[in-house]
């Protein structure tokens, strides 16, 4: 498929997700600041229906993400609440077993619906797109319990086609690195309290202070273990800057600073997925009730 060919089947998806928009008429959209749900708040904007953009703030939202988020906001016009979550308050959730998403999940999706009735919006919508379905992803049971809507997956865009449109809608979110919930630097089965999130978040900011752009710090016990995109490795081993990052990295609480040699892979924690749901003698890590989930098919 030339350039040509693959230029107007884009726009033919951006047409069909316009149409979709103005189909549901009035909606509130979850809305992360992140690279999909800001192109989805942008395009629900763009279709002039009634719409209000949410913004679900907790311990395990990164603060630079939620400036981002109200930095679109006032860039763009969008119309925008900020409301507290509430999934630190579950104990499902911080007890951190492999369905932790759900739980997350399903208490943001409640929120919002509960807040759609209230106001007369007629239906939820999240950011999923095609990448979504290739992967690990709890929290999808729980936006299929809440009826979510997920435009973007029904006009067949996936992170790269959401990521070209948004660059040529002038979004500055079109290159922004994933940025997932500071959760998931926990491994399962490590409770999730606000001081091991306080540690991993001030950690990544300081390395990113140091000129690391895409990275993540994983919390194991007192470690941290630090991931970086192969090819900045080396520069992480020069002398006098290692011995900034210990520095840095323990002052943020931790006790030990390894470096992960494999390199940077979002979602990693998950490989160990099958082992924490067989527990001991085969028992299952969850008695919440939750929907079963299955081990992993790919790193998130």
């Amino acid at each position: 498929m030339d350039s040509r060919s693959t230029s107007d089947d884009l726009s033919t998806r951006r047409q069909r997700l316009e149409a979709d928009l103005r189909g549901l008429e009035r909606v509130l959209v979850a809305f992360s600041g992140g690279v999909d749900s800001a192109f989805l708040v942008a395009a629900t904007h763009g279709a002039g229906i009634p719409y209000l953009a949410v913004t679900a703030t907790s311990l395990t939202m990164p603060a630079r993400d939620l400036a981002d988020a109200l930095a679109l906001v006032t860039r763009f016009g969008w119309n925008h609440r900020l409301i507290d979550s509430g999934e630190m308050a579950d104990p499902a959730f911080t007890r951190n077993a492999p369905d932790r998403c759900f739980h997350c999940k399903n208490e943001l999706f409640g929120r919002l619906t509960e807040l759609a009735a209230q106001e007369g919006f007629a239906h939820v919508l999240d950011g999923t797109t095609l990448d979504d379905l290739n992967d690990y992803r709890p929290g999808m049971q729980a936006k299929q319990r809440h009826a979510v809507v997920s435009p973007l997956l029904g006009a067949g865009l996936s992170k790269a086609d959401v990521r070209a449109l948004s660059r040529a809608a002038g979004l500055p979110t079109w290159d922004k690195p994933a940025s997932p919930c500071l959760s998931s630097r926990i491994p399962y089965g490590e409770p999730i309290i606000p001081e091991s999130l306080r540690m991993v978040e001030a950690a990544e900011n300081g390395l990113r202070a140091l000129g690391f752009a895409t990275l993540r710090v994983r919390k194991q016990g007192q470690t941290a273990r630090i991931e970086l995109p192969v090819a900045q490795i080396p520069r992480l081993l020069d002398g006098p800057l290692r011995q900034e990052v210990i520095r840095l990295v323990r002052d943020c609480g931790f006790g030990f600073v390894t470096l992960d040699l494999e390199g940077f892979s979002s979602g990693k924690l998950n490989r160990v997925i099958p082992l924490v749901q067989r527990g001991p003698a085969g028992s299952s890590p969850s008695d919440s009730g939750a929907p079963s989930v299955a081990p992993p098919s790919s790193d998130r």
